[in-house]
């Protein structure tokens, strides 16, 4: 059910994740600039969002455009003058030469097997057209996901407050002590990572701007993005080494030294990040190695999707920490704990 319904749930999940992040900049305009209604404060925060997004772009348009136009004239540059005498010798390319002579064709393209995966292949690439022409339902899922975003935001105060009165009194305790443990921990965590993304996108774009990488600020601040989900942005190595290569094309440096820079960047900043950023920005967040966190990131990507992956760290955390609590006996014991939401709900 929930891969037939993952299409549908994918824009809700966004949209709330969204709501939940913007509720208390909503909750600061209400109370310290005494915006008593609801929907204007919300409408409030998404036009703040929204001027800050259009503001960072327009402030970036400029050195990003002169930098993707230089990449793309290196790259035609390099593409006109590539000569592959300089990449592979004679020597190779006649050994190559004389391996592709040497095959079967007439064999090869009479193979079952072949023939099969040709006729497999064509209705699969219509449908690649065919989804790449369906823009408007993208922009109708858009358009829904927004939807969601201001509804939600607009009600999210009642959903915090009305939300265990849909649990059974038998179990209200021990899920509102869950819940309160998961607001927490994605609390805390969103706003550690989002800082640690931030500052490494700044290195990143420092970094490939200092060693003349064509579209280095572009490239750092797409990297910083990606770190959202830890240790993804190895994502942007592929990218960074064809940026590489243009850069050598336009330079005239060596392939290697610019890789070989590009490498030295990577490596600065993820020690940078790994010794001091996560450790004062993140602390004691999640408390796992990295092991534990690609293996986290692993299975819950593989459960749910781009969903999984976002939920991942702060889920993994709570589950350890309750591991320790209620079953190796490590911590604040069940009863106790739940003795202490049962007085936060009587203050409530």
């Amino acid at each position: 059910m929930f891969s037939r319904l993952y299409g549908v749930l994918l824009p809700f999940f966004v949209s709330f994740l969204l709501a939940y992040v913007l509720d208390p900049i909503v909750g600061f305009i209400q109370t310290k600039c005494r915006v008593r209604n609801r929907a204007l404060a919300v409408c409030v925060t998404l036009l703040l969002a929204v001027s800050i997004v259009v503001g960072a772009v327009a402030a970036l348009r400029k050195p990003v455009t002169e930098q993707v136009n230089a990449a793309w004239t290196g790259f035609q540059n390099y593409i006109a003058a590539f000569n592959i005498n300089d990449y592979v010798s004679a020597e190779t390319q006649e050994k190559l030469l004389q391996w592709q002579t040497e095959w079967d064709w007439q064999s090869i393209l009479a193979n079952p097997e072949l023939t099969n995966s040709i006729k497999n292949l064509i209705p699969s690439i219509g449908n690649w057209i065919t989804g790449g022409l369906s823009w408007m339902s993208e922009l109708l899922v858009v358009f829904i996901g927004f939807m969601y975003l201001i509804f939600l935001m607009i009600d999210f105060p009642n959903i915090r407050a009305n939300y265990s009165r849909f649990i059974p009194r038998k179990i209200r305790p021990k899920v509102v002590m869950l819940m309160g443990d998961i607001d927490r921990n994605m609390n805390a965590y969103f706003r550690g990572q989002a800082t640690v993304a931030t500052c490494v996108g700044i290195l990143f774009a420092i970094g490939f701007t200092i060693i003349g990488m064509p579209m280095g600020i572009a490239m750092g601040l797409i990297i910083g993005l990606l770190n959202m989900v830890p240790y993804m942005q190895a994502l942007g190595i592929p990218p960074c080494i064809v940026l590489c290569l243009i850069q050598s094309a336009q330079t005239g440096q060596p392939v290697w030294l610019t890789l070989l820079m590009m490498a030295a960047v990577f490596v600065v900043v993820q020690t940078i990040q790994d010794m001091v950023l996560t450790p004062k920005i993140m602390g004691d967040v999640t408390g796992m190695s990295p092991a534990a966190i690609l293996l986290s990131l692993s299975i819950w990507g593989a459960l749910c999707g781009v969903i999984g992956m976002i939920i991942a760290l702060p889920i993994t955390t709570l589950i350890i920490s309750y591991y320790d609590r209620f079953f190796a006996n490590r911590g604040v014991s069940s009863r106790a704990h739940q003795a202490d939401y049962r007085g936060r709900l009587r203050k409530k």
